[in-house]
């Protein structure tokens, strides 16, 4: 029976065949070790001299490093392996031969695994980081289904760009000019209104020149947007969903987080509600850490996020920034204009901020006069402004970064190895 090695728990002593590629191996006289992986998982494969014989022995010893094969099999538990069962191997048929592969068990440099990144996925690492972005991909569609979200997809080419156009990729769209997306936060605004609480999932582009180790050029957001909801409100969905998909992780990846040395500790203790701080008191917190350098109105940069989620051990809020910082499109505090209603929800670990959101402007004149005041042009925001023309309502919305909370979640040092195929500053290949 041809299965694959996560299924192999229910063909305990039965013989099964599971097409696989040799991820390593080792023999000795008399044993030949072979660590086997499908794609579903990693499992070992033991084969014995004394009872396959000396042609079957002779060819299992002469696999090479990535030859593909249908292994044959009984299935025998194994409590030393952190998989928990083993592979009896009775017959190996090659499929192909691998010959010189180059990512050999030694240690190599990230530029030679990034040129080699669509051999490098097959590695147990990062078969281990890519099980635990899928874990919450399923777990964040799981979340927003159960809580009433619909599922709307925002168009990845506009004519116009939801925060200043200084960082878009530009293109030609026929006879006019055209951006790929750096969010679809507008439209999913024009979607709530229609629908009432809705979310996005897809790729976003940012052309900004940045080389940290959190910065991706293409990556992937979550955007929900909700109708009649306010500041506090979006705060607490904000909570419940990345404490639901750590959760969801710890639950389903345990295998993986031990592939990748995680500690668990630290993720069992992400419940909410999280700890919230303004940006004034951030600013009053680094200033007693020695940080003389930031004033009023400066942005936070990663050290100054890392040394405040620091003195947490939950991802933690800084609420209510200057207006100046922020996007033309968020609600200023009713009791102080001079901020807006928003929060950057920084994860633990110095990790950054994972999630950026707010209240959206829901007034029309104040709408106008912000896209006069950040000179952008009324008549290409004129459907965005028809939202606040026709039945406005107060509403807000969030973007959680994909690969930064994979990074977080899975504790990678750098977002390069958590999508398939990173696009970095001076990388298009493969």
């Amino acid at each position: 029976m041809k299965i694959t090695i996560k299924e192999v728990s229910k063909y305990l002593n039965q013989e099964v065949v599971i097409g696989a590629w040799l991820a390593n191996k080792r023999s000795s006289g008399k044993i030949a070790f072979l660590q086997l992986r499908d794609g579903s998982g990693f499992m070992q494969g033991v084969v014995v001299k004394e009872e396959v014989g000396e042609e079957l022995f002779a060819r299992a010893k002469s696999l090479t490093q990535e030859t593909s094969m249908y292994v044959t099999g009984i299935v025998k538990s194994d409590d030393r392996s952190p998989f928990g069962y083993e592979l009896q191997v009775t017959n190996v048929e090659v499929i192909h031969e691998s010959v010189d592969y180059p990512i050999t068990p030694k240690a190599h440099g990230p530029e030679f695994l990034l040129d080699n990144r669509h051999l490098w996925l097959r590695s147990k690492r990062q078969h281990a980081v890519m099980k635990i972005r899928n874990e919450i991909i399923r777990a964040t569609y799981e979340f927003f289904n159960q809580e009433g979200f619909v599922k709307v997809d925002p168009p990845i080419l506009t004519g116009s760009a939801p925060e200043g156009t200084t960082e878009l990729f530009a293109t030609k769209y026929f006879d006019e000019d055209a951006f790929l997306s750096q969010s679809g936060q507008l439209y999913m605004e024009a979607t709530a209104m229609a629908l009432g609480k809705v979310f996005s999932f897809g790729p976003t582009f940012r052309a900004e020149k940045s080389k940290t180790r959190r910065h991706l050029i293409e990556f992937w957001m979550i955007e929900p947007e909700m109708a009649f909801y306010q500041h506090e409100d979006s705060l607490q969905v904000q909570e419940q969903y990345v404490s639901f998909i750590v959760q969801s992780v710890l639950k389903n990846c345990q295998l993986e987080l031990n592939t990748l040395g995680r500690d668990l500790t630290k993720l069992e203790q992400i419940q909410a509600p999280f700890p919230r701080i303004t940006y004034d008191e951030a600013l009053k917190f680094l200033h007693d850490k020695g940080f003389d350098d930031i004033k009023w109105g400066d942005d936070l940069g990663a050290p100054h996020e890392t040394a405040i989620a620091e003195s947490y051990d939950k991802p933690v809020f800084i609420t209510h920034y200057p207006t100046s910082l922020k996007p033309f499109y968020m609600q200023p505090d009713p009791e102080r204009e001079e901020v807006v209603l928003c929060a950057d929800l920084i994860a633990p670990e110095g990790y950054g901020e994972i999630i950026g959101g707010s209240e959206r402007i829901h007034d029309l004149a104040l709408m106008e006069q912000r896209i006069a005041e950040h000179g952008l042009s009324p008549e290409a925001y004129n459907w965005y402004l028809e939202l606040r023309k026709y039945g406005s309502v107060p509403h807000s919305g969030f973007g959680l970064g994909l690969e930064r909370t994979v990074a977080w979640i899975s504790g990678v040092d750098h977002v390069r190895e958590t999508i398939p195929f990173p696009r970095l500053l001076n990388r298009l290949y493969p």
